[in-house]
Parts: structure tokens; C-alpha cells; sequence
């Protein structure tokens, strides 16, 4: 047998004893709090269908955009792990999966250190049950426990939902879905709560792969014509109407940028025909996107929809990969973020309403204390999502209560969130969030900076409580 899987029950605390023996008493009453999910991308059709998981391959690596690039970095195709390409033609993977697995486990020491190892342990240990390290020698055993268990009731989605002790979960769905897998959830007795969230980026981007087609599916799903930007507008509402109608209780929008703008009339419908017609320069582009966050977060007044703006990503960055496998390869990178400027129309407009929430998320960490933390220190309408992304970290995790605590507070956050495709590395991941909220209270409190009551009841909100009024949970 290949060396134990050992998951310390102290890990991530910090070494010094007086500190770590806080974090214990302050981690173990959180530990088995019900899990709050309210931005995530996992698919609504495993809960809604409820079908065994296909195998450990499917299940755990090819949806899982941490993995995939630091093997496609180490030269490894992302073929070999079972992704179809444009190129097969049929677009069907063909990969045998526990050679995928193979793979996998060879490389799997290229994680070490890095909170993917973290969270593959995790699932490894505590969902499957697996006593020794994953590597070439233990691959092959390893991959048969998995898939004999999942061919159990105990492993059908629905199940693993309950036994994870999720309280909601929230999918990130765009406006061309018709939410089929939501509408089969309401009408089911099933009583896992699956929420979905707007995501409008495919017909608000004017950069954004066929735009003036996806602008003609609105019009068609909405009733409106789309012809003019007022009726544009009006099937926007009515997307997230029904969007609302299917347990929704966000937005969330993907843009390069903060910018925002506050645009005459004119000037929208002068900037949206020239969109449908691809014809906009790059900075009538960035107009364009500005002036439809405003829009969104006007709409949110009317219809109560928090707002999340996750901006400064690259996407794409490779064509060779983006053309053979499309979106959400691992090939997005950070972008320098700017948000004080760039957010002022916008909060010229809405910024002061305490009946409006923006959840603002960055890849940039120096904008935490300078920019992010005394704009949600003062705005009402704002609100900091969790450290994100290539940030969700341990590591990240403590810079960003670091810089942001000490102008912001607490309660100008909003908690946790996964935003994962990955279902089974969700208790992973708040699981680790838990462990670095309880370190960073634990110091506070062993620097008398902090009382263990109050930091106690911190480890409630932080952990459930904020998620839930920020997003209306």
C-alpha cells in the first residue's frame, strides 16, 4: 500500500499552541453548520436527473478548470484527460477514463502545496473513504473503490447534496436557458433547495461570441423583438423574471472591467445598434458593458436581485485551446483591477440605496485596502465577496481578511462562497474557509484585539449568517 492519507484535524492552524487551540474550539462549533452555496457553476441536471455519477474521471477532473490547467501547464492535453475537441468531429471524448485517472494520479504530485491538493484529499478522504495517497501505485485501486461507490444510492447526487448538509445551493445559468433542469426541481417533492442565478454576460458583451444571435434568442425566449434598446431592455426584465420564478435571488455578471457609465438615451441606442451590427470599437465596447451594469443594477431595484460583479479576468487567453475546447479550460488570467473611478457612475446613481446590493469580488489584491475596503466602508450598496478565484486559497483567504478587516469590518462582507463546478470539492472548500476564518479570529483573540464570544458568534456569521442576508437566502 502506497503511503496513509493522513487529514490532520489541526490543519491550517496556525503553530503556535495558544492560537491553535482557539481556532480548534472556534473551528469545531462550525464545523457542522449547514453549507450556504449562493454562487457556483455546478450542473442543475445531476440533481434534477439524479442519475449515478458516470465515474471517478467525469466526476472529478474534467469539470475542474484548477485542475485541468496545471496539467495542460505541464504539457499534458487535455484530450488525454477525456475533453473533446472540435477537431474529433463527433465531439465525443475518447479517453478511456481510468486511463484519464492514470494520468491523473502520475501527475499528481504537481499539486502539492496548493489548495487543490487540499480539497482532492478532502473529497478523497472523507466523501470516498480512501486510506492512501493517490499516486501511480494506489491509481488503479483508488479508481475502483470510487467507481463501485458510486454505483450506490448513497452516492446519487441527491444524496451526497444531503449527506454534505447543504442548506442552498445556487447554478449560474445564462439568459438563453430555458432552465429546463430548474423547472424539474420546482415540480419535483425533492426538498434539496437548487437555485439558479442571471448571468447575462452572452447577450450584454458586445465582445462576446455571437452576440447579434444571442441578442435574436432573447428577443425569441422573451416575447420582445429586441429591435430598439428599450424593447432590448424590456426582454432583459422579463429573463429575469422568469429567472426570479425559478428561485433566483441574484445576478452575476463577468466583465473585463468595473467600468461603468450613466449614458443619454441616445447614445444606448446608438452604441446597441452598432453592437448588433459588429461595429463597435473596443472603447464603445467598454461604453457599452458600463452602461449595462447601471441598467442591471437599476433592474435589481425594481426586481430585488443582488448584484455580483466579478471583473479582471482575461478570458480566454488562449485561442489555440478556447477554439479546440471551448470556455472554462483553465486558460482565464487576472487583469490589474480598478474600481474607485470606475464604479462612480454607477454609484453616483444607486451607491447611496440600502435597498440595492453590489457584491464585488476582484483578482487584483491591491485594490483590498485601497480601493475595495473603503468603498464597501462607506457605501451602503456595497458588500466584498470572499477572496476569489485564483485567491481562494488559504493563503488568500488570510490576505484578504488581513487587508480588508481593519476598513471594512466584517459585516461589509458577505461570507463564503465556492463558485465551483466540482460538486464534491464543495464541503472541501467551505471547509477550509471555515479553518482560515477560525485562524485569523483566533489571533485577534490571543492579541486581545477581540473577545472569544464575539469571535465565536463571527464564526456563526461568517460561516452561514452573512451568506444568507446578502443574498436573500
Amino acid at each position: 500500500m502506497s503511503n496513509p492519507l493522513v487529514m490532520h484535524p489541526q490543519r491550517l492552524f496556525a503553530s503556535c499552541p495558544t492560537q491553535r487551540a482557539i481556532a480548534t474550539e472556534l473551528y469545531e462549533a462550525v464545523r457542522s453548520l449547514p453549507i450556504i452555496s449562493p454562487h457556483g457553476h455546478t450542473d442543475p441536471r445531476w440533481f434534477a436527473e439524479n442519475m449515478p455519477f458516470a465515474n471517478p474521471a467525469d466526476l472529478l477532473i474534467k469539470p475542474d478548470h484548477y485542475l485541468l490547467r496545471m496539467l495542460y501547464s505541464q504539457g499534458i492535453d487535455l484530450e488525454t484527460l477525456g475533453l473533446s475537441s472540435a477537431e474529433a468531429g463527433d465531439g465525443l471524448a475518447s479517453a478511456d477514463p481510468e486511463q484519464v485517472w492514470q494520468v491523473f494520479a502520475a501527475h499528481y504530485h504537481l499539486f502539492r502545496g496548493t489548495p487543490t491538493r487540499l480539497w482532492m484529499d478532502h473529497v478523497l478522504a472523507e466523501v470516498f473513504g480512501v486510506e492512501e495517497q493517490l499516486g501511480v501505485d494506489s491509481s488503479s485501486r483508488i479508481y475502483a473503490s470510487i467507481s463501485n461507490q458510486l454505483g450506490k444510492p448513497e452516492f446519487l447526487p441527491r444524496a451526497l447534496f444531503e449527506r454534505f448538509n447543504i442548506e442552498v445551493l445556487a447554478t449560474t445559468e445564462s439568459p438563453l436557458d430555458p432552465l429546463i433542469a430548474h423547472q424539474a426541481l420546482q415540480a419535483d417533492p425533492w426538498q434539496g433547495r437548487v437555485i439558479t442565478a442571471f448571468r447575462p454576460d452572452p447577450v450584454v458583451d458586445p465582445d462576446y461570441e455571437g452576440f447579434a444571435g444571442n441578442v435574436q434568442q432573447l428577443a425569441a425566449l422573451s416575447g420582445e423583438d429586441c429591435d430598439t434598446y428599450a424593447s432590448y431592455l424590456r426582454a432583459l426584465r422579463e429573463r429575469r423574471a422568469f429567472f426570479k420564478s425559478m428561485g433566483a435571488t441574484s445576478t452575476d455578471h463577468g466583465h473585463p472591467s468595473a467600468h461603468t457609465e450613466d449614458l443619454q438615451a441616445a447614445d444606448c441606442e446608438r452604441l446597441y445598434r452598432a453592437a448588433l451590427k459588429g461595429e463597435l470599437t473596443s472603447g464603445d465596447a467598454e461604453r457599452f458593458r458600463g452602461q449595462m451594469l447601471l441598467e442591471m443594477a437599476l433592474m435589481s431595484i425594481d426586481d430585488g436581485l443582488v448584484m455580483q460583479l466579478h471583473p479582471g479576468v482575461y478570458r480566454n487567453h488562449n485561442p489555440q485551446l478556447f477554439t479546440r475546447f471551448g470556455r472554462d479550460k483553465g486558460a482565464d488570467i487576472p487583469l490589474p483591477g480598478e474600481f474607485v473611478r470606475q464604479l462612480k457612475p454607477l454609484l453616483d446613481r444607486v451607491g447611496n440605496r440600502s435597498d440595492f446590493t453590489l457584491i464585488l469580488f476582484t483578482l487584483d489584491e491591491t485594490t483590498y485596502a485601497r480601493e475595495l475596503a473603503p468603498l464597501a466602508g462607506h457605501y451602503p450598496a456595497l458588500k466584498l465577496g470572499p477572496a476569489w478565484w485564483f485567491h481562494d486559497s488559504p493563503e488568500g483567504m488570510l490576505r484578504y481578511r488581513q487587508q480588508i478587516t481593519e476598513t471594512a469590518g466584517f459585516y461589509n462582507t458577505v461570507g463564503f462562497n465556492d463558485d465551483t463546478r466540482a460538486f464534491l470539492s464543495i464541503p472541501a472548500r467551505h471547509d477550509v474557509a471555515r479553518r482560515i476564518d477560525a485562524r485569523f479570529l483566533a489571533q485577534l483573540v490571543a492579541e486581545h484585539r477581540l473577545q472569544l464570544d464575539e469571535a465565536h458568534q463571527l464564526m456563526q456569521d461568517l460561516t452561514c449568517n452573512l451568506a444568507r442576508a446578502a443574498y436573500k437566502l
